[in-house]
């Protein structure tokens, strides 16, 4: 309608300034000029033909420029609230990668708290153990020690009777 509005506008200054000039020029020629009905019939015309392309031509295309604009900022505004959303849930990714970093570290350390703790035990048991089988052992050790010490004392004292019966050609017992 504003478009409309104006072009009316200058559509009438523009005749009258044709009024006006043809008016001065008649009259210095001595010619009047006055328009006719004709003038009066192409300026209804002219203003019909503007006010029919406005609405066939202009008022479509217009809609249409309108639409797309629309659409266009529709566009943008997903575009925005897409990166927006990227942004966001990169960034609830890096938090949830972050978390199960620090969670892994977590279990790791707590895994290998674990695992030195089952090694001392196991560590210990094992001394523990073997400590144990030592002084079996040494216990055992001592007894065949003292065992074969008794065994060899009763052949000394034979070998001894042996040799001393032998020398001294009589029993010695």
């Amino acid at each position: 309608m504003r478009f409309c509005a104006r072009t009316f506008e200058a559509f009438a200054t523009a005749v009258c300034g044709l009024f006006l000039f043809a008016g001065q020029v008649s009259a210095a020629g001595g010619i009047t000029v006055l328009p006719d009905s004709s003038t009066i019939w192409q300026i209804v015309n002219f203003l019909l033909l503007v006010a029919i392309l406005n609405f066939i031509l202009y008022r479509p295309i217009r809609n249409v420029i309108a639409r797309r604009k629309e659409r266009m900022e529709d566009f943008k505004h997903n575009i925005d609230t897409f990166k927006r959303d990227v942004a966001e849930k990169e960034n609830a990714i890096a938090e949830g990668m972050r978390r199960a970093r620090e969670e892994g570290l977590k279990e790791k350390n707590s895994l290998i708290e674990e695992a030195t703790a089952e090694e001392k035990k196991l560590i210990e048991s094992i001394y523990q153990q073997s400590q144990k089988t030592l002084a079996e052992t040494r216990e055992k050790i001592a007894g065949d020690v003292e065992k074969v010490a008794g065994e060899l004392q009763k052949e000394i004292d034979e070998f001894a009777a042996q040799i001393g019966s032998k020398i001294l050609g009589r029993d010695v017992a």
